[in-house]
């Protein structure tokens, strides 16, 4: 083994000051999700496990480590929004993060605005240039190799309604960069930033 390489098995420790893992599968989007309960109270949480997964339907998911709010209110509702976390909306994604009760709307804690979808019930940020409006497809507690089950639970959605700022669509195009979307890194407190100055271009082979 080379004394290069850090290396070791998950199941018996890291050995480092921080867990690495999320800082290798880095930097990732951020999960900014909207949902509402069965009693109307809103809930804004971010979520650093969040991806796109298909094209035809569009799907997306966020993963929940433990049965918090943002799952409980999607499983019961059937519905949720993600909402793009650019940089001048990055504090008020941070003020999310508190642990507060079921109770409290983040909304109001963050100093967003709740706006309405236009295909499902639960409101968006309205200063967020982007939104997904998504319809429950799935929702799944994961499980480790050996078959036993984890307290982690993802959450499928199949996107139903989009909201893009007409700022950031360039001659029909989407325009990355100009959002300025932010991205969790690894360690407890960093997060990147995408701008223009980043970007190159790579065609596909034929």
């Amino acid at each position: 083994m080379s004394e290069d390489i850090h290396f070791y098995q998950p199941a018996d420790g890291h050995g480092l000051a921080h867990d690495p893992f999320n800082a290798l599968v880095a930097p990732r989007p951020i999960g900014w999700i909207s949902s509402r309960d069965c009693n109307g109270v809103l809930n804004l949480a971010p979520y650093s496990f969040f991806n796109a997964f298909n094209y035809h339907p569009p799907i997306v998911a966020f993963s929940s480590i433990g049965f918090k709010d943002s799952v409980r209110n999607a499983e019961q509702t059937g519905e949720f929004c993600w909402n793009l976390v650019t940089r001048p909306l990055s504090e008020a994604m941070n003020e999310t993060c508190a642990a507060v009760g079921p109770e409290v709307d983040e909304f109001a804690l963050s100093g967003v605005t709740p706006a309405p979808a236009r295909v499902i019930s639960v409101p968006h940020v309205a200063e967020s240039p982007v939104t997904l409006e998504c319809r429950v497809a799935q929702v799944l507690q994961l499980a480790g190799a050996n078959g036993e089950k984890v307290d982690t639970w993802m959450v499928f959605g199949e996107v139903v309604g989009v909201h893009i700022a007409r700022r950031l669509l360039r001659n029909g195009i989407y325009d990355t960069a100009a959002a300025e979307p932010v991205l969790r890194g690894g360690g407890p407190e960093d997060y990147f930033k995408v701008d223009a100055s980043q970007k190159f271009q790579m065609h596909r082979p034929k």
